[in-house]
């Protein structure tokens, strides 16, 4: 069954259970944090992967509209899991940061990645606008979202009080419109994620699909138990703010490796797939897996989710989506533009360096 699978998939397969299997081996026998948490990260990282891989797979069998549905609802499991251990441990900043880092460093660093190498080998590159309009105007929804709690918070008005009820309110209108969505992606309209590549001759067997589905969802829950277990000691001893180990370690261990296959698409001078399937990613954590942890964090965790954040958070997302914006309104792409993207997302991790 193996044979059936392209070579960078067996590579990608291959080196998620290796390192599945030293983080195991690290967190039984009491290795040092620091490595326990690089190689949980690792892990989680070649997992967030290998569910891309079998959700593509799975969601093919079904036609490309509900490939975007299966990625929403199953391609953020490792994120999720992290997700529900952070916050059972009480590493609510952490989560919060990891939320938006993972919304930024697709949007920002992989998109910016994307443009980059892309124009540099094919000179402009241009798609169809109509998809990331869409995406643009659902993210900045998101990020009102997320400004309204945080703003009724810091400017003390009456809803300061209940900023639980405001939070849950936010999530549900999110989620709501996330649901909104799904008929328009089931019938591949602009809020759809297109196939991600060449069709091979043949798919994976739907066994196969499924069995490395469930392992790796399974194999997620356990690296991401480790993985926020070995966090805190990793952090002191790195002397790394949880802020900005959420905002730039954990969202690209948990999300943005996974979309190194945008960069691929750019390159390959494909921007139409490699912009929608880089934007949707971000997309979907704005839209689906910020709320659904926020109410989850009611009945898994006595540390409720908020989306009452640090201002600067806001701030650097707002920025994030309005240059964003810009850049994809007009349906072109350069390499500079690219430059300017990875410039704003180096600059965020900066400002977060000290807390």
């Amino acid at each position: 069954m193996i044979s059936v699978l392209a070579r960078n998939e067996r590579i990608t397969l291959g080196a998620a259970l290796v390192a599945t299997l030293l983080a195991a081996a690290l967190h039984y026998s009491g290795g040092g944090a620091v490595l326990s948490f690089i190689i949980a990260g690792a892990a989680l990282a070649t997992l967030a992967a290998v569910v891309g891989d079998a959700t593509d797979q799975l969601g093919e069998r079904l036609g490309p509209g509900a490939t975007g549905v299966l990625q929403s609802a199953i391609g953020n499991l490792p994120e999720l899991f992290v997700g529900i251990f952070a916050l059972r441990a009480g590493l609510v900043a952490v989560v919060q940061a990891a939320l938006i880092g993972s919304i930024l460093a697709n949007s920002l660093l992989v998109l910016g990645l994307a443009f980059l190498v892309g124009g540099l080998r094919n000179g402009t590159q241009r798609f169809a606008s109509e998809s990331p309009r869409m995406i643009a105007t659902l993210t900045l929804l998101a990020v009102a979202a997320l400004a309204v709690p945080t703003l009724a918070h810091n400017l003390h008005t009456p809803a300061d009080a209940h900023e639980d009820a405001l939070s849950v309110a936010c999530a549900i209108v999110l989620l709501c419109v996330f649901v909104a969505s799904i008929p328009v992606s089931l019938k591949g309209g602009p809020s759809a994620i297109p196939s991600r590549g060449e069709k091979r001759p043949h798919g994976w067997p739907l066994g196969l699909t499924v069995g490395v589905l469930l392992i790796a969802g399974l194999g997620a829950a356990f690296v991401s138990d480790w993985f926020v277990e070995a966090l805190e000691p990793a952090i002191a001893t790195l002397h790394l703010s949880q802020t900005f180990t959420g905002l730039v370690i954990v969202a690209i261990a948990g999300n943005a490796v996974e979309n190194v296959v945008g960069i691929q698409l750019a390159m390959a001078n494909k921007a139409d797939y490699a912009v929608s399937v880089i934007l949707n990613s971000s997309l979907q954590v704005a839209l689906a897996l910020t709320p659904a942890l926020v109410l989850l964090s009611f009945f898994v965790s006595s540390t409720h989710l908020t989306l009452v954040l640090p201002p600067l958070l806001v701030a650097v997302l707002g920025l994030a989506a309005a240059l964003g914006t810009v850049i994809v309104y007009d349906g072109e792409s350069i390499w500079l533009e690219g430059v300017a993207l990875i410039g704003l997302y180096g600059m965020v991790a900066a400002s977060f360096w000290w807390g």
